[in-house]
Order: structure tokens, then C-alpha cells, then sequence
């Protein structure tokens, strides 16, 4: 940029800017296999770290629990995963298909590519106060976003 305006020095736009081009990448890269960020968080939290229900996974990925039941209607719509326990309100497990786990280990590869990619641009030590920064920013932000 041939001039620095005011904006470009708040946290905010930098943050928002950076999660934007991470966003654009991913959801590319991501969309060659017909998933959705929102897809893989699902995907990962099911297959990678043992989040089966509904609310649970709402809790995860940091969305409203609506939300969380729309995609979950989708992906199961698209053969990435199923629900038991439908008939009981109350209590509804989810669990990958085989479809579910091919896209998971494919789509996989991807994220930790993209990640990689960023992570490598900083220094190892700069790295770890840039996590531990955000961590601090987002500590106590108890809001429930219809998207992440």
C-alpha cells in the first residue's frame, strides 16, 4: 500500500483480514471436495475428537445450536453422516459414514497444509505469543456466532 491509512493499524481489520484470506483458501480447497468449512469443523470434531452430539458439537465449533442442527441435516442429506436416536428428542448421537471418513482424511491433508502454510510464516516463538494472544482476546467472549 502506497499510503497507510488508519484502519489498516487496528486489530480488528488485521484480524478480520487475515481470517478472511485463510477463510477464501480454505473454502477453496475445501469446495473441490463438495465440504464446507463448517462441513469439516463437523467432520473433524465427529471423527477426530469424539464430539457426537448435536449440542456438542455446537459447543465445538462455537455456533448457535440451530445452526449446528441445519448443517447436520445437509451433511447427513449428503451421505457424510448419520443420526442415531432421532426418535428420542432428547438424545441424538452422530457418526461418520464411510463417505464421512474418506472426506475427513482427504480434507484433512488440506487443513494442516493451509495451517503449515501460515504457521511457517512466523517464527516458532512468535508463533506460540501470537496463539497464546489470541487465546487472551477471545477469553470470556461468550458469543454464539450463526457462523464461524
Amino acid at each position: 500500500m502506497a499510503e497507510e491509512y488508519t484502519l489498516h493499524n487496528r486489530i480488528g481489520f488485521k484480524v478480520t483480514r487475515l481470517a478472511r484470506i485463510m477463510e477464501a483458501r480454505l473454502e477453496k480447497q475445501l469446495s473441490e471436495h463438495g465440504i464446507t468449512r463448517l462441513m469439516w469443523c463437523v467432520l473433524r470434531g465427529v471423527g477426530m475428537e469424539n464430539v457426537t452430539t448435536p449440542s456438542g458439537l455446537a459447543d465445538y465449533i462455537c455456533i448457535t445450536r440451530p445452526a449446528v442442527s441445519r448443517l447436520l441435516k445437509t451433511m447427513e442429506e449428503r451421505g457424510l453422516l448419520a443420526r442415531t436416536g432421532m426418535d428420542d428428542k432428547r438424545f441424538t448421537e452422530v457418526a461418520l459414514t464411510k463417505l464421512g471418513e474418506e472426506k475427513t482424511r482427504t480434507c484433512h491433508v488440506l487443513v494442516r497444509e493451509l495451517n503449515d502454510h501460515f504457521a511457517g510464516k512466523l517464527d516458532p516463538g512468535i508463533y506460540e505469543t501470537f496463539m497464546t494472544a489470541i487465546d487472551e482476546l477471545t477469553q470470556d467472549e461468550q458469543v454464539q456466532l450463526m457462523r464461524l
